[in-house]
């Protein structure tokens, strides 16, 4: 959020960020012209926006997380001038029967899935794709966001602890890839064209929240098909979305089989830790792209940051590693067991001559 302050304040803009998280640095009240510290709902965003006046270009959500991002369609029905990516597509991507649709469209391979509001319904997919399945109830009383059940049993105990399923309510199951590796995209695209992008490789398979996964930029232990088709599906999915803006996306490759998890149209976690290490900050780069998008004028900085061609992410003489920090020695009773559900509470980036060196750090 302050890149994207700083890189709009620089092309001339008053700039406004509303923030509810006291904990960072986008409270400081001298980074931006105002500053609206108020919750990050629709009705204080709406207030807020006729407050400024009809003189506001436009609004940025692809920076502040999914809270924001959800907010797209909403604002945009209500007249919002979202900047960047049509909030049509950004829904596109946040919606998982729209998405899947979609790479299915682009033949682009996904794990197998289904929403389920049955139980029998659900116990024959997991016996048709066979086990492990991973399984996201839409509210289970435990509060516990999803799970991996690896036979029968595993599934009943932990359906078990749904309050109900139905319609209303229903089940998503996807076949769970064991031993499969999983891959991270970052990236910045113009009118639908890739612009920059960084790969980086989770050190543990799929299976781990890529919160609490070790990664490393660029990657080490891929193999050049891999990363080929890695760039090759970006660029299909960004062309088709008509991003401009960043996004991320999430891969799972096994055998060179290269399978979508989801794309996010927005800056992701690792959108720090993708600039401090190829070098090139890629929030003021995607700034650049949402500006130039939405009132088709292109500062003199935004014409370099979008028209250069030789970003240089892959081939770095360094190796970057975050790797993230836990709390569980301060937890009476925690489960120091890395799964699907997110549990670091931090990360720190290291940075060595090779992947060993910076991993030792």
């Amino acid at each position: 959020c302050v890149n994207a302050v700083d890189s709009a304040a620089r092309d001339g803009y008053e700039t406004v960020m509303i923030n509810y998280n006291p904990e960072t640095v986008s409270t400081d009240y001298d980074i931006c012209d105002k500053l609206y510290f108020d919750e990050l709902s629709l009705e204080r965003v709406l207030d807020i926006y006729e407050f400024e006046g009809e003189s506001i270009t436009g609004v940025i959500v692809s920076t502040g997380g999914q809270v924001p991002n959800t907010l797209a369609m909403k604002l945009d029905k209500a007249g919002v001038k979202i900047l960047g990516t049509d909030a049509k597509n950004i829904d596109r991507a946040e919606n998982r029967h729209k998405f899947s649709g979609m790479l299915d469209k682009l033949q682009i391979d996904q794990p197998v899935w289904q929403e389920l509001a049955k139980l029998d319904d659900i116990y024959d997919f997991a016996d048709t794709v066979g086990y492990p399945v991973l399984v996201r109830p839409s509210y289970v009383l435990s509060g516990a966001a999803m799970s991996v059940a690896y036979d029968k049993v595993a599934l009943e105990n932990f359906l078990g602890k749904a309050v109900k399923i139905s319609t209303e309510a229903p089940v998503v199951v996807s076949k769970f890839e064991t031993g499969a590796k999983e891959i991270e995209v970052d990236a910045v695209a113009h009118h639908g064209n890739v612009v920059i992008y960084a790969i980086a490789e989770h050190i543990e398979n799929a299976g781990v929240h890529s919160g609490d996964a070790t990664i490393v930029l660029p990657p080490q232990k891929l193999y050049m098909e891999t990363i080929r088709r890695v760039k090759v599906i970006t660029k299909k999915i960004a062309k088709e979305l008509d991003i401009s803006g960043p996004f991320n996306i999430q891969f799972l490759a096994k055998s060179n089989r290269v399978m979508v998890i989801e794309c996010n149209l927005r800056s992701s976690r690792s959108f720090p830790f993708s600039s401090k290490v190829t070098g090139y900050n890629f929030i003021e780069i995607a700034t650049e792209s949402m500006l130039a998008k939405t009132t088709g004028k292109m500062s003199k900085i935004g014409k370099e940051l979008l028209t250069k061609r030789d970003y240089k992410t892959l081939d770095l003489d360094h190796v970057g590693v975050k790797a993230p920090q836990f709390s569980f020695p301060r937890l009476k009773g925690a489960d120091p067991v890395q799964g699907v559900e997110m549990a670091s509470t931090g990360e720190v980036g290291c940075f060595g001559d090779d992947l060993y060196e910076a991993f030792l750090k």
